[in-house]
């Protein structure tokens, strides 16, 4: 005789074996890659509450790149004055 407690085990019994049995299958891919996905959570960044913290971000990354490429014609300069 099933008891309403033995049928509500079989039914969690049922219900995880039909979950693993859902999870054995093929792993989907990612819609987007990890570059692109980067990008995007960028300009929602820059879009968000933080947005201006995040462009004055950049904004220093790209004066800190200027910066080194001028040092580094102005070494370049030099060196080449110097022979």
């Amino acid at each position: 005789m099933i008891t309403a407690r033995h049928a509500e085990q079989v039914a969690v019994a049922l219900a995880l074996a039909a979950t693993l049995a859902a999870g054995c299958g093929e792993s989907k891919k990612p819609k987007v890659d990890a570059a692109t996905e980067q990008r995007e959570a960028l300009e929602r960044a820059k879009k968000g509450p933080y947005g201006t913290q995040v462009e004055a971000l950049e904004k220093s990354k790209a004066l800190g790149d200027d910066i080194n490429k001028k040092a580094q014609e102005s070494v370049d300069r030099i060196e080449k004055d110097a022979k």
